[in-house]
Formats: structure tokens, C-alpha cells, sequence
């Protein structure tokens, strides 16, 4: 019997009889292949609730009616499982695992998405243009590969913002980065519209407070420091000189005191505590 050179339906003959038998065969080849999906691919043998019109990819080690049709297709006809050589490229779509197999010419194999330069990616929720990854969920884990771990935010130019903005019901009150410079800042809002430089590190290694720094350490406003009692200061050793305190018991009333290393020293006079 002639057969086609593909999927090897067979040809109706020049004045063949029962030319309805071989027009019949083909379409029910056609039948089984088109538009190809299948109940599951990873069964080595029938399942017990297999109905007329399923279909299979019969996995390695098939046992009893599959048994040595390994990677064929099964179809169940009439009670009856009939099996389909598959050529290389084919393609299946698996309803129990809602994935598509490829055949590569020896095994199926599960065809794996393209996964660069995409336009946009949402997980669990919408991507738009602005936000082309957009992920909705409890937490976000970004671990090592080995080793140590990166998370780069990169911006184009001095005037532009590279920064992690954090937000109450999408609107903003805290953000930190390189907001509109290179200084690193930190920035407080109380309603998302007025924003305050709570935090400014430049990249000479200067820290403001609430300003941008103009000497080593520049605080904008009244600093305080904590009261704290003369047996709780650490030892001089220990905070090394240029240690300063606000002494709360100390010899003639509370008062600042810094250490020089070896003692700690009233700023006033510059006697012991």
C-alpha cells in the first residue's frame, strides 16, 4: 500500500475497490495527530480509567499493553490501545500538567519558554509599561548562587533617580538611593507629596542629618544624646579616645564628658567623672 511521505497515511490506488476503507484509515490518522494533546506523558502503563479517544505519550519502561512502545502516542479505540510513531519536532500539549512536550528524535521532552528580551513579565498580577516586572506576592526571595549576591540598580546619569521607594496604599513614604544625584539618601514623606532628607552619605564619605553634609558629620538641628549613668559607661579602652557621653550622676550635675582614651574627662573642666 502507497503511504504518504510524512505521516505515512495511506493512498487511495488507481481503481482500488473499497476505496472508502483507505479514505477512512487517513482520517482517522489525521484524527489521532492533529492538534495534538494528550491525557498525560510520564505514564509507563495504561490507566485503569482510560475512555475510547484518549491519547498518551507512553513513557520509558512501559509495561504491560504499552509494553515496548516507549515515546510512542496511544490512542484508545474501541477498547483497544493503537499506537503512533512520533517524528522529530512534533509537539503535544499535556492536559494533567497544562505543559507542551517536543519530540527531539529520541525522547519527548517539555518545551521551555523563551525567557529573554521579553517585553514584560507579571507574576501573579498585571506588568504595564512603566512597571515591565511586576510580581504580587508575600515575599520576594533573591539568594546566592554559590556564593555572595547582588541586587544592582543602575540609572543613566547624575540628574536621574536610582532608588527603592517604599509605600502605604501606592503612596509613598520612604525612599532610598541616589534620588536625583550621586549623595546616597534616605527620605521621609508623612503623605507622599512633601519629602524630607532624613539621611545624606556623599561619596567622599561625609553624612548629613537631615541636610547634605558640609563637613564629616553635619546635622541639621539639635542633636541628643541619651542620658546614661557613670557605671554604664564602657570603658575607656574599650570606646577609645574621642568617646563622647551625656554623664546624667555626674560630680557637680548632669553634663557632657568625652574619653581620651585613658579616662573619661568633664568636657566643663576636664577633670575625671
Amino acid at each position: 500500500m502507497s503511504q504518504s511521505t510524512v505521516l505515512s497515511l495511506p493512498l487511495i490506488q488507481p481503481s482500488q475497490a473499497q476505496k472508502h476503507v483507505t479514505h477512512n484509515e487517513a482520517l482517522r490518522v489525521l484524527d489521532v495527530l492533529v492538534q495534538l494533546n494528550v491525557r498525560s506523558s510520564d505514564d509507563t502503563s495504561p490507566p485503569i480509567a482510560a475512555m475510547d479517544g484518549d491519547r498518551h505519550i507512553v513513557s520509558s519502561g512501559a509495561t504491560g499493553d504499552w509494553v515496548g512502545q516507549d515515546h510512542t502516542i496511544a490512542l484508545l479505540e474501541n477498547g483497544v490501545w493503537l499506537f503512533f510513531a512520533p517524528q522529530e519536532g512534533w509537539r503535544a500539549d499535556v492536559a494533567a500538567t497544562s505543559s507542551q512536550m517536543r519530540f527531539d528524535g529520541s525522547v519527548w521532552v517539555e518545551v521551555t519558554p523563551e525567557t529573554n528580551n521579553l517585553n514584560m513579565v507579571g507574576i501573579n498580577t498585571s506588568a504595564d509599561a512603566t512597571n515591565r516586572l511586576a510580581v504580587s506576592s508575600e515575599a520576594t526571595l533573591l539568594s546566592h548562587a554559590g556564593g555572595s549576591h547582588q541586587l544592582k540598580i543602575n540609572k543613566a546619569g547624575l540628574s536621574d533617580t536610582g532608588s527603592l521607594l517604599f509605600q502605604d496604599n501606592w503612596s509613598g513614604r520612604a525612599e532610598m538611593g541616589l534620588a536625583g544625584s550621586d549623595d546616597f539618601s534616605v527620605k521621609t514623606s508623612p503623605d507622599g507629596s512633601t519629602w524630607n532628607n532624613t539621611l545624606v552619605a556623599t561619596g567622599d564619605g561625609d553624612v548629613g542629618i537631615g541636610k547634605t553634609p558640609d563637613a564629616k558629620l553635619d546635622v541639621d538641628g539639635v542633636m541628643k544624646l541619651a542620658p546614661v549613668l557613670t557605671a554604664n559607661l564602657p570603658t575607656p579602652a574599650t570606646i577609645g579616645a574621642g568617646g563622647v557621653a551625656f554623664v546624667s550622676d555626674a560630680t557637680g550635675g548632669a553634663q557632657l564628658a568625652y574619653c581620651d582614651g585613658s579616662s573619661w574627662l568633664k568636657v566643663a573642666d576636664g577633670t575625671a567623672l
